[in-house]
């Protein structure tokens, strides 16, 4: 994970293609960082390093060739706070970049700078479209692939293959994996910036007001600033200065006025130009409303399936599993290979032989059905030498039904993989303590302002942070009465984002099959699908990065999805089934390969403490920050 920004100061700013008006009074709040303010914020996403460059566009006359400008790059010098008072002959556009380095064998310093004068901040990872060779760090490879291209008034027309000349937009559609880019192309004077289609990176923007007429962009908000700066009106909390930037690729593109060498900037946003991640977008499924004998045949199948299951005579590699769900078996297996494949950890090669004791990848775990089915295809896809540590939050203690799902998972995933040592972190939490940490996490959600964001960006925090306690374990054998305090040093958190939106499992998809059937569903789990980038994961980006962790999220691929896609409605969830049996139907056909009782363990876990509360919508409420602290 790393922590890119960009401040632009000195630019007139067009726009009116995004349809946003800059310079009307502005409802926003004025968000009083510092830059140094700002740079904090991003090393804690990137420990390794933090670099900064500035981009310095002047405006001259010239007799010979009419109108011109220049530009130069240079390390960090003065920055302007505001940009209020730069001169109208130049413009100026500072890069940032915090690294945490997850490739390739040598440090890579951001922000990068080839001969021809691109700059480039970039937090992601290439997990296919781009080749990256195992000893290579995937933003130099990026960088190169970027360095290539034209500009896009001389854009070729050909499928981009990470090869040849193709356009920034031919590049970034071909991505396959999270990420979030500034990148300015100095062939054409053009600043592009964007987040992958499903914004698994977060990104956030300020675009120009009155009160501040900077261009930001900006991985989080600054830490320090942001509390208080909230505006309460009507009871109600409003930093307003950051927006969530939606998914897709954009530009700023520069020119010099004739009239008054003013510098103007025009906005655009870009069009995807892979086919396949267009379809993906779109979120359309092959088959939606079954026919009788399909439902009926679907529902033969699953419990045939269920009577394997429960018999003690048969092992789980000979339970009966369908093709279909063989084919979301398998597209998961290499969606979490292509995450933890040990080329692809820097810190496991980065002091020369391989430590036993490093524990390279957790896993953020409840002992339900996502998280049980992550673990156990990390424990088929990670070297066997290396422990994995399951990271779980109680607000309280053991009594609370994660707890107690979590404790019965590992069981069961020692009886399944006993050659593996794995690691449960109790991490207690009292939310009456939390007192500084609760106002931290307020600065991270941002722009997110509900209790229900709050509630779920805290739990997020403490178990990237990984402290807390775990049972004593000598001789191979395990005494839960003697606790060890232990904080997990994983760099790489793998999290279950994706799977309820993907696989009908909220209590709303429930709902809407009940009242709109088939359709009503399927447009449902598709709205979900095409707003988790605002509700959810810049959000989540943000408060597990905090700690210089990087989330991945395998139910996110962009193979799973496909897979997932291609399967009709009616094998994915059955919601005229139970709670626990027809929701996520799929995945729980799938848990059957790991072993019957992990299906069954984690189709007991209860649907969470607050379930109540979240019934009754008590986690939509906005924040009202000041009573909250009183």
């Amino acid at each position: 994970m790393c922590g890119i920004a960009l401040l632009a100061s000195g630019i007139r700013i067009d726009l009116s293609s995004l349809h946003i008006d800059s310079i009307s009074p502005s409802s926003k709040t004025h968000l009083g960082f510092s830059f140094n303010d700002l740079k904090a914020a991003l090393q804690r996403r990137g420990p390794d390093s933090l670099g900064t460059k500035k981009l310095l566009l002047l405006h001259s006359n010239n007799s010979n060739s009419g109108n011109s400008w220049v530009s130069s790059v240079n390390e960090e010098a003065h920055v302007l706070e505001n940009g209020s008072n730069l001169s109208e002959s130049f413009a100026e556009l500072v890069f940032l970049g915090a690294t945490l380095q997850l490739r390739g064998v040598t440090p890579v310093i951001q922000p990068l700078v080839d001969s021809s004068g691109n700059i480039l901040v970039y937090n992601g990872e290439l997990f296919g479209g781009i080749e990256v060779g195992s000893d290579n760090n995937d933003t130099e490879i990026l960088m190169q692939s970027l360095g290539k291209c034209c500009s896009q008034e001389h854009r070729t027309t050909y499928n981009f293959n990470g090869h040849g000349k193709g356009s920034v937009p031919d590049v970034l559609s071909v991505i396959k994996g999270p990420w979030a880019i500034i990148y300015w192309q100095e062939s054409s004077k053009t600043l592009w910036f964007g987040r992958d289609a499903f914004g698994r990176r977060s990104l956030l923007v300020h675009w120009p007001t009155m009160e501040d007429p900077r261009f930001l962009l900006s991985s989080v908000s600054p830490t320090s600033s942001s509390l208080q700066d909230f505006e309460v009106e009507n009871g109600t909390s409003g930093i307003k200065f950051w927006e969530e930037l939606s998914c897709g690729i954009y530009t700023m593109s520069l020119d010099a006025t004739k009239s008054d060498g003013k510098f103007l900037g025009e906005m655009q946003k870009h069009e995807w130009t892979n086919v396949m991640l267009k379809e993906l977008i779109e979120w359309e499924r092959v088959s939606i409303e079954p026919k009788p004998e399909e439902l009926n045949f679907s529902r033969s199948k699953t419990l045939s399936a269920e009577l394997d299951m429960t018999s003690a005579s048969l092992g789980p590699t000979h339970a009966s599993v369908s093709v279909l769900a063989q084919n979301v078996l398998t597209a998961l297996r290499e969606s979490m290979m292509r995450r933890v494949s040990l080329h692809s950890i820097y810190q496991a090669v980065k002091f020369g032989a391989r430590q036993k004791e490093t524990v390279p990848v957790a896993v953020l775990f409840s002992g339900g059905l996502d998280s049980m089915i992550l673990a156990a295809l990390l424990d088929e896809c990670l070297d066997p030498d290396y422990e994995i540590d399951l990271l779980n939050v109680s607000f309280d203690g053991e009594s609370a039904p994660d707890r107690i799902s979590a404790k019965a998972g590992i069981k069961e995933l020692r009886r399944v993989a006993p050659l593996r040592r794995w690691r449960l972190v109790h991490i207690d939490a009292d939310l009456s303590k939390l007192t500084w940490e609760t106002k931290h996490v307020l600065s991270l959600i941002n722009p997110a302002d509900t209790y229900m964001d709050l509630n779920i960006g805290i739990a997020l925090w403490l178990a990237a942070r990984g402290e807390g306690w775990i049972c004593e374990e000598s001789s191979n054998r395990i005494d839960e009465d003697k606790h060890v305090n232990y904080t997990s040093r994983a760099r790489i958190l793998l999290v279950g984002s994706g799977a309820d939106e993907q696989c009908a499992g909220y209590g709303r998809h429930r709902t809407k099959y009940k009242h709109e059937s088939w359709l009503g569903l399927h447009e449902e789990m598709k709205l979900d699908m095409q707003r988790i980038w605002k509700r959810n994961l810049g959000r989540d980006d943000r408060c597990i990065a905090d700690h210089g962790k990087e989330a991945r999220f395998p139910f996110l691929d962009e193979d799973v999805i496909r897979t997932l896609l291609d399967i009709p409605l009616w094998e994915v969830a059955d919601l005229d089934q139970p709670s626990g049996k027809g929701d996520k139907k799929i995945l729980r056909e799938r848990a059957i390969q790991f072993g019957s009782r992990i299906a069954r363990e984690s189709n007991r876990k209860n649907f969470g403490s607050n379930r109540a509360a979240n019934q009754a919508s008590a986690g939509s409420v906005v924040i009202n920050v000041p009573s909250y602290f009183s």
